[in-house]
């Protein structure tokens, strides 16, 4: 799939000239950086690994022609946000991808609890920081958007990924409202929820995962959905997933996930 011209245009008109992307290490978040970037949009990147996000500025920059900026923080401490933020200071931001996130597996009364608080701050506080500062960002310059990560086990509780289930519910929560609220002051939010990818995240998660997406099938549809939706299912396997729970009461919603998520870490209780 291919960025067309028009939605270059769209992209690097409304939302330009630089973008923030947290979790820009690998995975959606690297793709959407790359396609952005080949939007003609500068392109601030945000992650753990140094090393590995100095590569991609450098590729990005060599193939695009576009201005890059790296930051390193650890995002599940008050000073990591801080640090981002401060990194971004002076550049003219006109979207926020907020991709940073990582998830748990297992049963919950095995959960290792310093890691469950972890994932929260990652997943919703620093998450919920970063929107609010650049929400009043872009409502002083009367346009941006935001988009933020969430999953299709957000939509109902899901066994065996109970915790990081609950704060993709509050991601899909949070953007719902503010599509609604902001969208007068010029600024678009999405909520983009897919379902599993191939990106390094069932490795950290400890899942096995059976038929999985790649990245490459998801940036583009959540990048044509920005502005233009409320929520977008990147990817035709996110579609007839949610498509086969259409119609499913939510109580029946959620053991149907048990089986799911049983299927994925049954290699945990072996």
């Amino acid at each position: 799939m291919k960025l067309s011209n028009a939605l270059k245009q769209r992209l690097s008109s409304k939302y330009g000239p630089w973008v923030l992307v947290s979790g820009a290490t690998s995975g959606i978040g690297f793709e959407i950086a790359s396609r952005l970037a080949e939007a003609g949009l500068h392109v601030a990147l945000h992650g753990r690994n140094a090393q590995q996000l100095a590569a991609h500025a450098t590729a990005l920059s060599t193939q695009f022609g576009i201005q890059t900026r790296v930051i390193t923080s650890d995002l599940s401490t008050q000073e990591g946000v801080a640090q981002l933020i401060s990194g971004v200071q002076g550049l003219d931001i006109g979207l926020l991808v907020a991709s940073a996130g990582y998830g748990t597996s297992g049963e919950w009364i095995k959960a290792n609890l310093e890691a469950e608080i972890n994932m929260l701050r990652v997943n919703c506080e620093a998450l919920m920081v970063l929107t609010h500062h650049f929400s009043q960002r872009f409502a002083q310059r009367k346009r941006g958007g935001i988009i933020l990560m969430g999953s299709l086990v957000g939509f109902q509780g899901t066994p065996y990924a109970a915790h990081y289930a609950a704060t993709k519910a509050y991601v899909q929560s949070l953007a719902e409202a503010l599509s609604v609220e902001l969208r007068p002051l010029g600024v678009d939010v999405l909520a983009a929820a897919p379902g599993p990818v191939n990106s390094g995240f069932g490795d950290r998660a400890d899942l096995q995962m059976g038929k999985a997406m790649t990245p490459e099938q998801v940036g583009i549809p959540i990048l044509k959905a920005l502005g233009r939706r409320q929520t977008v299912l990147p990817g035709m396997l996110t579609k007839l997933l949610v498509g086969a729970l259409r119609t499913v009461p939510r109580w029946a919603k959620v053991r149907i996930m048990k089986l799911v998520m049983g299927g994925m870490t049954q290699h945990q209780r072996s």
